[in-house]
């Protein structure tokens, strides 16, 4: 599989150089889910709640799974013909694989939809073999033209301050730094760890993203 390299001219980049503690749930969210895997709310339905919560900018992560961005692109195209003001979509998927023999799970954020490198992750299930390998997932992200994210890095048996020098070491071009561990009914960073992770994205020069890990009802929790 050949790979692309760091996407360095890709558009999201200066958006997830934008990237606070602030941004979720109100006007970033890189990570959640629709009943195109395992969350609650339809894409129409996760639409109208990106639009109350007047989010800018929106990925659907489906696992193993991109079914929700057409109709949910087509849903907000709708919306801004009304004149009514919609995020702008990006392309998502949340991929498991193996990072230092732990089961991780990758975000791939604006890929090319449909694009063959990513057929092994697109099938509702996890891969197997060589696929499930980190860096054949962050190859054939980049192959797809996308950025690949190590999601919620301070879940994993690992901690994340082995798997994100790891991670980085395979070509990654950042990961989630504001996660809420503690899953409160409204979002919100967990301190200490967020902030820690945050600094170990900056030391080896990864970008930082944020979202709310929605499976339930609300998008503004997870």
């Amino acid at each position: 599989m050949e790979s692309l390299g760091p996407c360095n001219s890709h558009p999201l980049r200066s958006v997830l150089e934008r990237v606070t503690p602030e941004s979720c749930p109100s006007s970033f969210n890189f990570h959640c889910h629709t009943t195109c895997s395992d969350g609650s709310l339809r894409p129409d339905e996760l639409g109208q709640q990106a639009i109350a919560l007047g989010l800018e900018h929106l990925a659907v992560t489906d696992h193993h799974s991109t079914q929700a961005f057409r109709p949910l692109q087509q849903w907000l195209a709708e919306q801004q013909q009304q004149g009514i003001p919609v995020p702008q979509l990006w392309s998502g998927m949340e991929i498991s694989c193996l990072l230092e023999g732990c089961l991780v799970h990758v975000l791939a954020l604006g890929f090319e939809l449909d694009h063959a490198a990513l057929a092994p992750y697109s099938t509702g299930q996890s891969a197997v073999g060589d696929a499930l390998r980190a860096g054949e997932v962050r190859q054939r992200i980049h192959a797809a033209g996308g950025l690949a994210l190590l999601a919620h890095p301070g879940r994993y048996r690992l901690s994340f301050q082995r798997l994100i020098p790891a991670a980085a070491a395979l070509g990654f071009d950042g990961a989630e730094a504001y996660y809420d561990y503690e899953m409160q009914a409204q979002w919100r960073p967990t301190p200490l760890v967020c902030e820690s992770v945050a600094e170990l994205l900056e030391k080896h020069a990864l970008l930082r993203s944020c979202g709310t890990d929605t499976h339930g009802l609300e998008l503004c929790g997870r």
